[in-house]
């Protein structure tokens, strides 16, 4: 009789990659009792010569406020991600979440200098919003982009506007923005 043998396979390296930091951030975040997530893992103005400064611009993603905030995010990163990494490569979908980590944490300390962020929300969206452009060809731009776009916008506005909570919901725009450029960047190549 023929053994089995089950073998497993690294099939997102990007993805399971990011998966594995943000858990490693938030395990590390109860261990420290809440320092790394503070000092590593959220992004807030500061002073330009604290090097941290510069790792909390890309990091701020991979931090969570609690298991509930962690799920929410990687089940969907780990559902629209692999797809993506496979249809673009994961040097490119390395690209856009580094571009839409920089762009969120910029734009947090610019126009919200006096609260942090953190979370893998902007990344989610900006998976979402390049997963719409997944199917497009040649220069039409695709009705399921212009979908996902009127509902998204509509209940992160519907939420700025009417939702009182401790959810980013601008920065959740910034992301859906940053996918949309990044694929229509990317769709040109």
């Amino acid at each position: 009789m023929k053994k089995r043998t089950i073998s497993f396979q690294y099939n997102a390296p990007v993805t399971l990659s990011f998966f594995l930091l943000a858990l490693a951030a938030l395990v590390l975040g109860r261990v420290t009792g809440g320092w790394t997530t503070t000092h590593l893992f959220s992004v807030y103005r500061s002073s330009l010569a604290d090097p941290l400064f510069y790792v909390r611009l890309f990091c701020h993603v991979l931090g969570h406020g609690g298991w509930e905030h962690f799920m929410g995010n990687m089940l969907l990163l780990l559902v629209v991600g692999p797809p993506l990494e496979e249809k673009y490569g994961s040097r490119t979908l390395l690209l856009g979440i580094a571009f839409t980590a920089l762009v969120s944490g910029v734009l947090q300390c610019a126009l919200f200098p006096g609260t942090a962020l953190l979370g893998a929300s902007g990344i989610v969206f900006m998976l979402i919003m390049l997963s719409s452009l997944a199917g497009s060809r040649g220069g039409c731009i695709p009705l399921t982009l212009l979908l996902v776009a009127a509902l998204y916008l509509g209940q992160q506005v519907y939420d700025i506007l009417f939702v009182q909570d401790n959810v980013a919901n601008f920065m959740h725009i910034v992301g859906g923005v940053c996918g949309t450029v990044f694929g229509f960047a990317v769709r040109r190549k």
